[in-house]
């Protein structure tokens, strides 16, 4: 049997939308709303991504949002989310989002997913 605690334990992931990247770029800094971690969707130029204070897409498009250098030898998801004050799942629900609208992803980013079940 579960208890309460665990029978109601998950975690929200919030989702924002926009008309233009460069809308969810201006959002992530002034809307209480946002929080980092969120996921930005921006259906029109094909882009999906993080907020934080220096926003960032997880898709080969990114607009006006950053796209992310390539990482340093070793590291893993979790030391890029680490470094960017985001959570790994935060990086993979982003991914998993864009993948369902069909969008290609980054592949720098790609290649630090665990790769999708079949």
């Amino acid at each position: 049997m579960l208890t309460m605690s665990e029978r109601f334990a998950f975690t929200t992931q919030r989702h924002h939308a926009f008309a233009s990247t460069g809308n969810a770029y201006d959002a992530t800094q002034c809307d209480e709303a946002i929080h980092t971690g969120d996921t930005l969707i921006v259906l029109p130029e094909n882009v999906v991504g993080v907020a934080m204070t220096w926003p960032f897409a997880v898709t080969q498009a990114h607009g006006h949002l950053h796209a992310l250098s390539a990482p340093r030898g070793a590291e893993t998801l979790a030391d890029l989310a680490r470094s960017l004050h985001v959570s790994p799942d935060d990086f993979e629900h982003a991914a998993e989002i864009a993948r369902r609208f069909g969008f290609p992803l980054d592949p720098q980013i790609e290649a630090l997913l665990p790769q999708p079940a079949v």
